[in-house]
């Protein structure tokens, strides 16, 4: 063990943080009995740059799939190719709307304490990945998001953009071990709204050039299949809506809509999460829910932790690496 376990070992002992500690622990033996595990990222956690150590967990083989939010996916690479031009707000919850609009004047998108700069951030990857629809769609090829955003990184066309070191970049080390993502509900993103804008505008005839949730889904239950029948499969779940709702559902689909037999539900589950326990609210399920819907087992070892996923989840992929 290194200091930041041993640290958390000795000091997280009750409530929340002992959930943490447990849920490392639990992360741990899942991967020692041979099992993968998934992580899903929802929120706005590429712009908060869980790539420092996300992308050390991707190297070292602790992660075998991603399912990410749109955002998720881009955001990575504009933090990547436009980190010098970020501005950070520390008193964002002091700002005026007077003051909102002047930062929409100069094409600064607050997400909480931090703005992506339009220009330099969206624009500059929509100039590489517009291209590689175009030809694409041309070409009668359809690709998932991902996909072009992975050709995109390994052609090194924005390698002469990069303004922070690329190990730490989590979108980046999962392409350079073709990780399997899977991006439901990608058109809810900036580039998915251009997307929507070049198909408008007629520059992209077939509008599926770009693959869908549906297929998203399609290739999950692929690999679900071959992963499980290889070994436990694991659930790390930050955030809620669709990043976590959508991968989770793939084992009663599997079993309750194909009618396979023994299909294995997820073999570990934690999630992060600040919201409360609430009425009809995903977010604030408790994973106890998750059994009478088959996603879970009763066996299966279960965490949550109410807290701030920009906190825990460093906290916990020290611990899974030895930190």
């Amino acid at each position: 063990m290194g200091i930041i376990s041993d640290f958390v070992a000795h000091n997280f002992r009750h409530f929340n943080s002992a959930a943490l500690a447990d849920a490392a622990d639990a992360y741990l033996r899942h991967l020692e009995a041979g099992g993968s595990m998934m992580i899903t990222l929802a929120g706005a956690m590429s712009t908060a740059e869980l790539g420092v150590s996300l992308a050390e967990m991707i190297r070292r083989e602790k992660v075998h799939a991603i399912c990410c939010t749109g955002a998720n996916l881009e955001e990575d690479i504009f933090n990547l190719v436009a980190h010098e031009h970020y501005l950070r707000i520390p008193n964002y919850r002091e700002l005026t709307a007077a003051q909102e609009e002047s930062l929409l004047e100069r094409k600064l998108n607050r997400v909480t304490d931090t703005c992506i700069p339009e220009e330099e951030a969206m624009r500059r990857t929509e100039e590489c990945v517009v291209k590689r629809w175009i030809e694409a769609d041309a070409a009668g090829k359809r690709c998932f998001p991902h996909e072009f955003l992975y050709d995109a990184l390994r052609s090194g066309d924005l390698e002469r953009h990069y303004q922070i070191d690329p190990d730490e970049s989590w979108l980046l080390a999962a392409s350079k071990r073709d990780l399997p993502l899977f991006v439901p509900g990608w058109e809810d993103s900036t580039l998915g709204n251009m997307y929507a804008a070049q198909c408008i505008a007629g520059e992209i005839e077939h509008v599926d050039t770009v693959r869908s949730g549906i297929e998203y889904m399609m290739g999950l239950a692929d690999w679900y299949q071959m992963a499980s029948a290889q070994g436990s499969v694991g659930f790390f779940q930050i955030g809620g809506g669709i990043a976590g709702d959508f991968p989770i559902c793939v084992v009663p689909m599997l079993e309750q809509d194909l009618k396979l037999e023994n299909v294995e539900r997820w073999g570990y589950f934690c999630q992060i999460s600040d919201a409360t326990t609430s009425y009809g609210s995903y977010s604030g399920a408790v994973p106890n829910e998750k059994i009478t819907w088959g996603k879970l087992d009763a066996s299966t070892p279960r965490f949550i932790i109410e807290s701030d996923a920009t906190i825990v989840a460093p906290l916990i992929f020290a611990c899974v690496l030895g930190a």
